[in-house]
């Protein structure tokens, strides 16, 4: 029986072509792999969508439930194009012996350096200076002044992969940094040159607030209208982690009076996010629509990753980043799998 790859609907179209560009399927059918695309978007997998798939690769943000999991005992992997799983219930997919991978470290650089967009975007006044320009306002450009990094101290709130890359950047800026983690990262913030605090420490410190940190149960609203208040009046907060980490609503709020100076989002508690939205009318906020570190090197460096994993789990290989695995004592191993 060849090996079947389902890929979601979302992003891509039937011949494969999707809203990253190439990324790489040919690479599955000269492994001997087999795909398709489904024929629908759906907000959540159904298991008649996936009766006859061994993996399905994730391209968008389908949810991928216990429901979603044939009976059959098929499907074996579930690929997530993307660091971010929190749409994937990965412990109901180890009960039934599903692996979860994902591209965290593909997409490390790339997020990264999304953060330093925007930084400079924050501290330059980019999107308005543009519009002031594209308008015909020039004599309105002394009201935006920049204000200068040299000095500045940037606080990261999570300092995992991406947490510590943008940490990487930020200090070859010559900036300070501060960092917050849940869990002990001492040695890691040693290695670049990040200086670990309590968050709030890390927030009524820092110039610019970059939350990173991964989207869960325990993340959510992280960074709400307590958090925010520590902040100073002339910091700005940077989202490139997930919408629901901030209070949208207190974040707003804040912006709108001017308790906070700025902030650059990639991520929204709703996406799209509406037009009609009150970020979308201030000009201190920087926006971007979940996609500001899509760049050919991003698409080269997941697409890679994904593949590998897919055709590694095709053999009976363990993948190397996986999300909920390896399974013990049989569970998962390899071609044969017990999906009780």
């Amino acid at each position: 029986m060849v090996y079947q790859v389902v890929v979601t609907r979302g992003y891509a179209d039937p011949d494969g072509t999707t809203i990253f560009g190439d990324i790489g399927l040919s690479r599955l059918t000269g492994a001997g792999l087999a795909w398709r695309v489904l024929d629908e978007e759906v907000e959540e997998l159904r298991p008649d969508q996936l009766d006859e798939a061994d993996a399905v690769l994730v391209l968008g943000h389908e949810r991928v439930t216990a429901e979603s999991i044939p009976d059959n005992g098929r499907l074996r992997h579930v690929a997530r194009f993307g660091a971010g799983f929190d749409a994937v219930d990965t412990d109901a997919c180890a009960r039934r012996g599903v692996l979860v991978t994902n591209t965290g470290t593909a997409v490390r650089r790339s997020v990264a350096d999304s953060v330093i967009a925007l930084l400079y975007a924050l501290s330059h006044h980019l999107v308005v200076k543009d519009r002031l320009v594209r308008e015909g306002r020039w004599a309105e450009r002394g009201a935006w002044r920049g204000s200068g990094l040299t000095g500045a101290t940037v606080g990261i709130v999570g300092l995992g992969g991406i947490g510590l890359e943008t940490a990487r950047r930020v200090r070859a800026q010559g900036l300070r940094v501060l960092a917050y983690n849940r869990s002990d990262r001492s040695r890691e913030a040693a290695e670049v040159g990040a200086e670990l605090r309590s968050l709030e420490e890390v927030l009524a410190e820092s110039d610019y607030v970059v939350v990173t940190v991964a989207a869960n149960a325990g993340t959510r609203h992280l960074i709400g209208d307590r958090e925010l208040s520590l902040m100073r009046p002339t910091a700005r907060l940077i989202n490139v982690s997930r919408g629901v980490v901030v209070d949208e609503g207190a974040l707003t709020a804040r912006l709108s009076d001017g308790r906070l100076a700025g902030a650059g989002l990639d991520v929204f508690t709703e996406e799209p996010l509406k037009a009609d939205s009150p970020l979308t009318a201030l000009d201190n906020v920087t926006l971007a629509p979940h996609s500001l570190c899509w760049t050919d090197q991003y698409t080269a460096a997941v697409s890679a990753s994904v593949m590998a994993s897919l055709i590694a789990v095709s053999r009976g290989e363990q993948p190397d980043e996986t999300v909920n695995g390896p399974f013990p004592n049989g569970t998962w191993h390899g071609n044969e799998r017990d999906s009780t």
